[in-house]
């Protein structure tokens, strides 16, 4: 394929490609942030016992229940219930139980009254002491029953579910301490140029530092996937083969950055044609409407410009959506909002714009754009004070402050619903 495509026809071909790779056990601690790979189910009630939700008294709402602040009703204090304790005694009328949070909840019992509402008549409030109630109780007030949150057996975390911080708490008290999780992808980064050095060398003459492939290596880090950076690879035909077969045969996906335009030292196209199946070769997009994308060895081959900007735009518009894919996650697209430029937009090219952009929020509630004042697209600094991406529809524009435009935002996850 040579012709250039849409954009969401480059993401739609891309991700028909990946599918969510195989699972593996994951250590409790580790799954944060990975999707379940199967369903998970506790092995107890949860909670195990019905237990006090506060400190406070347990005992029969039907004790109090003529209780006013007038005519208050008085019960004895016959024992004291810390968290891991348990009371097995009875509880006669005219009688209660002082009680802990977290306490198991008196067989006799059926609600628990707040200790800072109960007047202390006779002693300090502990066992021996006499107590005053002035207004009843409902029956199960204050208490936490068995199994409030699941039973056992239950299915608690459902598979293709996202596991947040407060789902490995809530596996923990289920006795869940391993999770299957849909495998992270190794994505290897190639960066290919015979201009580039190392960032731990100091450019010579007609030298750069190697950039991109730390930029692409945390985009697809921030995507949850595992990055592999790979030696920079010379502009040659054979080098950029070599690389590319080998790497295609052991990772799960490959990134290459330059040498994706039709130049004399652009090699990723006929190199992904020869060895595989070439399927896109350019979007129309600005920047970044250079990108070849293929299948190697069964692996996906991603041939992102060199430009910094276009690489970035690329990785996070199309190739961030398939590593999500790979991992599990029903949400693959960034949430988008509309907003208001504050600056004018001008555009002649026929391409659809992504403009590195700040997104703020304006007095009257609205969202409001203002693009970066540099738009090269050799720049990664622009894109580290942005949090969007403004996308400019195709073809000429004349753009004026307060017209709206739709808004990728970069700092927001794909779970949250906009």
């Amino acid at each position: 394929m040579t012709d250039m495509i849409s954009l969401e026809e480059a993401r739609a071909l891309v991700l028909a490609q990946v599918a969510p790779l195989d699972s593996e056990v994951v250590p409790l601690l580790e799954v944060v942030g990975r999707v379940a790979a199967a369903d998970l189910a506790s092995d107890i009630d949860i909670a195990p016992f019905a237990h006090s939700a506060m400190d406070g008294f347990a005992l029969r709402a039907a004790e109090i229940a003529g209780a006013t602040e007038d005519a208050p009703t008085q019960l004895k204090v016959i024992a004291e219930i810390g968290a891991g304790d348990v009371f097995s005694g009875a509880i006669a009328p005219g009688e209660c139980v002082r009680i802990m949070t977290g306490a198991p909840l008196p067989d006799d019992a059926d609600s628990v009254v707040k200790y800072e509402i109960v007047a202390v008549v006779e002693g300090d409030g502990k066992p021996g002491s006499t107590v005053a109630f002035a207004a009843p109780t409902a029956e199960g007030s204050n208490v936490r029953p068995a199994g409030e949150e699941a039973r056992a057996g239950e299915v608690v975390v459902e598979r293709g579910e996202v596991i947040g911080a407060a789902g490995v708490g809530f596996l923990a008290s289920c006795g869940v301490l391993e999770v299957p999780a849909y495998r992270r992808p190794r994505v290897a980064i190639i960066a290919t140029g015979s201009e580039l050095v190392p960032p731990d060398q100091v450019p010579g003459p007609g030298q750069i530092r190697n950039s991109n492939s730390y930029a692409m290596a945390a985009c697809a880090q921030e995507a949850g996937a595992v990055p592999v950076v790979l030696p920079i690879v010379a502009d040659t035909f054979e080098a950029l083969r070599d690389a590319v077969d080998a790497a295609s045969r052991a990772y799960d996906f490959v990134v290459t950055t330059g040498g994706a335009a039709n130049g004399d030292f652009d090699f990723i196209k006929p190199v992904v044609d020869e060895l595989g199946d070439l399927l896109m070769t350019s979007v129309n997009m600005r920047p970044g409407k250079a990108q070849t994308f293929g299948l190697v060895n069964g692996t996906p081959v991603f041939g992102l410009p060199g430009n910094p900007a276009a690489a970035y735009c690329g990785f996070e518009l199309i190739i961030r959506a398939a590593l999500r894919k790979m991992q599990g996650f029903a949400h693959v697209d960034r949430p988008t909002v509309r907003a208001r430029l504050t600056a004018p937009v001008r555009k002649k090219d026929v391409r659809r714009l992504f403009s590195r952009s700040t997104l703020t929020r304006a007095a009257d509630g609205a969202f409001e754009v203002t693009p970066a004042k540099n738009q090269s697209s050799g720049l990664f600094g622009p894109i580290q004070k942005s949090n969007c991406l403004a996308s400019i529809p195709e073809g000429p524009q004349m753009l004026e402050p307060g017209d709206e435009v739709e808004c990728i935002l970069l700092d927001v996850s794909e779970e949250v619903p906009l």
